[in-house]
């Protein structure tokens, strides 16, 4: 990877099934940046035990992850592309960043409180300091850029203010991360009912995930909500109309589109054959992406190369950051 790039760093926690609003949301940028940028890429084990405790599910699902990424186009060749608990610099810079980080401030944080309203039984530590782990994954590569969705925008902030807080105390070493823009080519795929975005672990049923056969997808494609039509030439689609639509542009082609778009402005649209046609669509886009992650997934001896080679990729760099970060606090004693 060359020195002159700019470095970008991401990580998803194994928690459920990667799904279309993954893919156009995130995995297809992934591919672009990993030819323009130096790209850390982590499968976020430790910050899921922070609501998933039980670990008897992990290991599938942090090597369906790692399956399902590659089979998107992700390149473990071009970048770093590990897990994030065979990084154990991650865990030291953690705990100097804990030293910086203010029990009022991690209170304050909007996922911490949604957090506790959904775990009430299981706030725990590890939770209320997930903005300072998610700083010290960032933090560790010195990355200037993290791919961020809104949710995260304030995690990405306080990693902002660590890494000031670390400078001023102790000497220039961390960059001031950014969140990294993708200017008009950011997608939000929206639900199939029309409530909102695809989830990993909520309202399965309207969600499209990479692993789902072709006889699931079209069955979900059917039951997206729709009505009676319009009864005006070149009306205005309700939400959850222009969401099919929305979905067909992301899987379908020019030809096809343009017909249903026709069809509509002109009131003769017929919306069992357009959940039909999108169904016969999105299975055909998924259906590569689900064959190869799954063959992956069943490769342990390439798996586990693929693992080893990107924590060491991984390490080569935080390890050079740990002995910065102790030159800076004055932890060399000889």
């Amino acid at each position: 990877m060359s020195k002159q790039k700019e470095i970008v760093m991401s990580g998803l926690r194994p928690t459920g099934y990667l799904h279309l609003g993954n893919y156009f949301g995130a995995m297809k940028n992934y591919v672009k940046m990993q030819d323009e940028y130096e790209c850390f890429f982590m499968v976020a084990d430790w910050h899921s035990l922070t609501t998933h405790p039980d670990t008897k599910e992990l290991k599938a699902n942090v090597r369906r992850v790692f399956a399902e990424n590659i089979a998107c186009g992700l390149d473990p060749e071009k970048v770093a592309f590990y897990c994030q608990s065979h990084v154990y610099e991650t865990a030291e810079l953690y705990l100097y960043l804990n030293m910086m980080a203010y029990k009022g401030e991690l209170e304050k944080t909007t996922t911490f409180k949604d957090k506790v309203r959904a775990h009430p039984d299981n706030v725990n530590a590890g939770l209320l300091t997930y903005p300072v782990l998610m700083a010290a994954d960032i933090l560790l590569f010195r990355a200037s850029y993290v791919p961020v969705g809104k949710d995260q925008e304030q995690h990405l902030e306080m990693a902002r203010n660590f890494a000031n807080r670390f400078n001023h105390r102790y000497g220039d070493v961390f960059p001031e991360p950014s969140a990294f823009n993708f200017g008009g080519e950011l997608i939000k795929v929206p639900s199939l009912d029309g409530t909102g975005k695809m989830s990993k672990s909520e309202n399965q049923n309207a969600t499209i995930y990479l692993a789902d056969d072709d006889e699931v997808i079209r069955k979900k494609v059917m039951k997206a909500k729709t009505d009676a039509g319009p009864t005006e030439p070149n009306s205005t689609k309700p939400d959850y109309i222009e969401n099919i639509f929305q979905l067909m542009r992301l899987v379908s082609t020019p030809d096809t589109i343009q017909k249903f778009e026709d069809d509509f402005n002109s009131c003769v649209i017929r919306y069992g054959d357009m959940k039909k046609q999108l169904g016969e669509d999105i299975a055909k886009f998924v259906a590569p992406i689900r064959e190869k992650a799954k063959a992956i997934e069943h490769d342990d001896a390439y798996l586990k190369d693929v693992m080893l080679k990107g924590a060491e990729k991984a390490r080569i760099s935080a390890r050079k950051t740990i002995e910065l970060t102790r030159e800076a606090m004055g932890l060399n004693y000889f």
